[in-house]
């Protein structure tokens, strides 16, 4: 089954899944404003006023307050009483957490998805999204391979049927992307994890649970190790 999140937090990467609807200006606001921030357009500790964001965006600043509210509950920026907002950035110790918690939330999601026993067409969009990864690396294009990354953790999550555990994993996902983009270039090429990802979906094919679930929790430690080892090696405190 599917399901319509609140409409403030929709998520650009599942909009073709949901009714066609004409946004709001607050969720106009919203998508705008979240898009800036995780593709760093607006980088970590910017500061703006609403009225600043109101004039840039062409909208009044009610619709602009209503989009800051949600953004700061997603944990993405601070909302400062008269000053407007200001973006948060994420450090080594936030990542680590954030990375423990979407372990296990997403092993979660692998073992209900396992034990249901998936059959070849509900698999289909995660053997369309490994393939577009190992097309992607072959391409040298890094950034078409984090979009179809982002694009199989995602579908694997909805897969689970669990609207209050997709809803939550996108929003630690949301707060790991800047990072992850920003590191993205200066990790090995990710072929590793491409093929960790086929070897997940052949769990799930096998209806292997404690395999697919093993799988899974392997490739988000080694993830999490490579992201913080970057951290360190370059000294980042935050991004």
């Amino acid at each position: 089954m599917r399901y319509q999140p609140p409409r403030l937090a929709d998520r650009q990467m599942n909009a073709q899944a949901l009714p066609q609807e004409t946004p709001s200006m607050a969720d106009q606001a919203y998508a705008e404003l979240r898009r800036r921030i995780l593709d760093n357009v607006f980088a970590p500790g910017y500061q703006a006023l609403e009225q600043e964001l109101a004039l840039a965006l062409g909208m009044s600043r009610t619709p602009i307050h209503e989009a800051l509210i949600c953004l700061q509950r997603e944990g993405l920026v601070e909302v400062i009483p008269r000053r407007g907002m200001r973006v948060l950035p994420v450090s080594p110790a936030d990542m680590r957490e954030i990375y423990e918690v979407l372990t296990a939330l997403e092993c979660m999601a692998v073992e209900i998805v396992a034990r249901r026993g998936p059959g070849a067409e509900e698999l289909l969009p995660l053997d369309r999204a490994t393939q577009d990864m190992a097309e992607a690396l072959d391409a040298d294009d890094l950034d078409a391979w984090a979009r179809a990354d982002e694009r199989f953790h995602e579908q694997l999550v909805l897969l689970s049927h669990n609207r209050q555990l997709h809803q939550t994993v996108l929003n630690y996902w949301d707060r790991a992307h800047r990072a992850r983009m920003f590191t993205l270039k200066l990790r090995p090429k990710p072929v590793n994890s491409t093929k960790e990802h086929f070897a997940l979906v052949e769990r799930l094919r096998a209806g292997d649970i404690e395999g697919a679930v093993r799988e899974n929790r392997a490739h988000r430690e080694r993830a999490s190790r490579e992201l913080l080892a970057i951290f360190e090696r370059f000294r980042l405190q935050q991004v």
